[in-house]
């Protein structure tokens, strides 16, 4: 854990980080404010002591601009004690009020500055187990549990920057929706942890595959996966989908529930945009149902295969 401290009476910065190391903690040292926030943007601290008053930018000050930038950068919560020999209730109401987590009246006692130290670390590790869980959280909420894919909710964030970046860039939008053939049939062979392990065999495939920086594969729902494929042409996606598609196909995974094939195949529509800004949702609600059409003909022909949607919408961005 790193400590920055910030006092400008060199003797007492000399105590403090004696204090602090003996405490176990890491130090960095500050003689003023503006110096104080220069180390906390190299360094990037655990914990911070900042004297109140600093020649050039006091303490008051500088906590002001550091809690300014953790909340500009997003950052984690960074704990401020302060440090000051003005004891009086409104000093230390001031001080608690714009940012501050604590406050230390000179002269220091090293017996309270240690348990104040100690104190902050439980406080730190607690807020770094919540930030994992977060963390976790937010990766439930984006990522399917099964295939590791990004899931229906980020598909459906990601098609949307997609299609108002593309209609900005004046490029075009293809979308993929592909399905895996008799799935219901494999189940009934094979068990539903067989199940499970062939869509997580298709979803690695097509991981691997597809690997354009932009591209995204999700898993859009049951058996269906969905590509999204920024600034590429409609004969462009038919290359990466066939591809995905024969990439599969070569897994060899046997299928006896198949009328097709005797390994698991998948069957693929596609659909292209030149997105408008002023046709966001009814445009992105048309880009879905015409790789729904297309991936509907593709199983109507015979499956294993990837059709494009003949009406996909060719606009000019606008």
């Amino acid at each position: 854990m790193k400590v920055l401290v910030a006092e400008d009476t060199k003797s007492n910065l000399m105590f403090l980080k004696a204090c602090i190391e003996k405490a176990g903690f890491d130090v960095i040292t500050a003689s003023d404010g503006i110096e104080a926030i220069e180390q906390f943007d190299k360094h990037n601290p655990d914990l911070i002591l900042l004297d109140v008053i600093m020649p050039g930018l006091d303490g008051i000050e500088a906590a002001k601009k550091i809690r300014e930038r953790t909340v500009a950068n997003k950052g984690h919560w960074v704990p401020i004690i302060f440090i000051s020999a003005m004891d009086s209730d409104h000093d230390v109401v001031r001080g608690l009020e714009i940012g501050g987590d604590d406050y230390i009246c000179k002269p220091v006692s090293q017996a309270v500055l240690n348990a104040k130290l100690h104190a902050m670390r439980r406080i730190y590790e607690i807020q770094r187990e919540l930030d994992a869980a977060n963390k976790q959280l937010k990766l439930f909420a984006e990522y399917d549990v099964l295939t590791g894919l990004a899931n229906r909710r980020k598909f459906n964030d990601q098609l949307e920057r997609e299609w108002k970046r593309s209609a900005r860039t004046a490029k075009p939008l293809c979308l993929c929706i592909c399905d895996v053939d008799y799935f219901k049939q494999y189940n009934d062979h094979y068990g539903h942890q067989g199940g499970d392990d062939a869509l997580c065999a298709i979803a690695d495939s097509l991981f691997k595959t597809i690997r354009r920086p932009g591209d995204l594969v999700t898993r859009y729902g049951g058996e269906e996966f969905a590509i999204i494929m920024p600034e590429t042409d409609i004969n462009g996606a038919m290359i990466i989908i066939e591809k995905a598609r024969i990439h599969i196909e070569e897994l060899n995974i046997l299928h006896a529930g198949s009328a097709i094939s005797k390994f698991l195949t998948v069957s693929a529509g596609i659909s292209s945009a030149l997105p408008r800004r002023d046709d966001h949702d009814q445009g992105i609600k048309t880009m879905i149902r015409q790789a729904d059409e297309a991936l509907y003909t593709a199983k109507a022909q015979g499956r294993n295969s990837v059709v494009i949607e003949a009406t996909s919408l060719e606009v000019t961005a606008g």
